[in-house]
């Protein structure tokens, strides 16, 4: 059952997802973050975070239908509008998500990406870093206080505007740098580059 707003956003179904794969008819684009890509993607599916999508970056492979997908269907849904406004014309996104691909009973694959996520790393950042001046200030210097001082400033102030400073110096830092992926198309004896 397909569903297509005023802006052109075309939400498919799972059973018309995989109708197209079988038949080799789509380029499935993952809208999600590397940790997430790598936890498990649909097979032959393309890396191409949100927060990077464009209108030039996603695949316009000539006769194939494009179809972003991300956990739930929010995020694809949100690039969808945004490249159908960038392009015009209908964009499609998998009603659902991988969480209703996966929930259907179709293949899920685990990539590679980071063993870590984001979240988590600025956690065990912070919480080194504040106990680290803890331990430092009672036993060395008082003043490394400051660093705790420094961190939980920085928390409040990710709190306060919903952007998070270290989180974005970690997405650059080598072992989080993911390349998209070209994976190829989504049928299964094909190989594109």
């Amino acid at each position: 059952m397909t569903d297509v707003s005023a802006l052109g956003v075309q939400a498919v179904s799972v059973e018309e997802l995989k109708q197209w794969i079988d038949d080799g008819d789509a380029v499935l684009v993952d809208v999600r973050e590397p940790d997430e890509f790598g936890a498990g993607h649909i097979p032959s599916a393309r890396l191409l975070p949100l927060g990077v999508i464009e209108s030039e970056s996603v695949p316009d492979e000539f006769g194939l239908k494009t179809v972003l997908y991300c956990r739930s269907g929010n995020r694809s849904g949100m690039a969808a509008e945004k490249l159908a406004a960038e392009r015009g014309g209908e964009v499609m996104h998998l009603a659902g998500g991988i969480s209703a691909w996966s929930g259907s009973g179709l293949p899920v694959t685990e990539g590679r990406g980071p063993g870590v996520s984001i979240q988590r790393q600025v956690h065990m950042v912070i919480g080194a870093s504040v106990l680290a001046a803890t331990i430092l200030s009672v036993l060395v210097w008082p003043w490394t206080l400051l660093i705790a001082a420094f961190f939980g400033a920085g928390l409040l102030l990710a709190g306060l505007t919903g952007t998070c400073g270290l989180a974005t110096v970690l997405k650059h830092m080598p072992w989080n740098r993911v390349k998209p992926t070209t994976a190829g198309r989504a049928s299964a004896g094909r190989c594109c580059t």
